[in-house]
């Protein structure tokens, strides 16, 4: 099975990406087998951004998505997105590749489920 997510909100202004990486860790660890693919769109490539540091006691996005990598999801972020936000040239949690929306198209097409937050 196939499942993309996908991310429009900082890090931080919501608990959007919380919760969809909560979600990817839980369907990791259930289904082992399953095809993760997780695209960042409009704020979301800020949830790539490395060197996070929420306050104590906060959910940290950036280990989130070092944790959903290391269990072989595929993480890609909209360059133009990235690009509007001052983004594109930063450096970026290893792994996670700056792509644009046209993978997104071919990802939705190829999926079995696709899920916004």
């Amino acid at each position: 099975m196939k499942v993309t997510l996908v991310l429009n909100d900082a890090p931080y202004g919501s608990e959007k990406a919380f919760n969809a990486l909560r979600l990817a860790l839980f369907l990791q660890k259930r289904h082992p087998d399953l095809e993760l693919r997780i695209f960042l769109l409009q704020d979301g490539p800020y949830c790539a951004l490395i060197g996070q540091a929420p306050p104590d006691g906060f959910y940290n996005v950036e280990e989130m998505l070092k944790r959903v990598i290391q269990g072989g999801a595929i993480v890609e972020a909209c360059g133009t997105c990235a690009e509007a936000r001052g983004l594109k040239n930063l450096q970026l949690i290893d792994g996670i590749k700056i792509t644009s929306t046209r993978q997104l198209a071919e990802w939705t097409a190829d999926s079995d489920q696709v899920l916004t937050f």
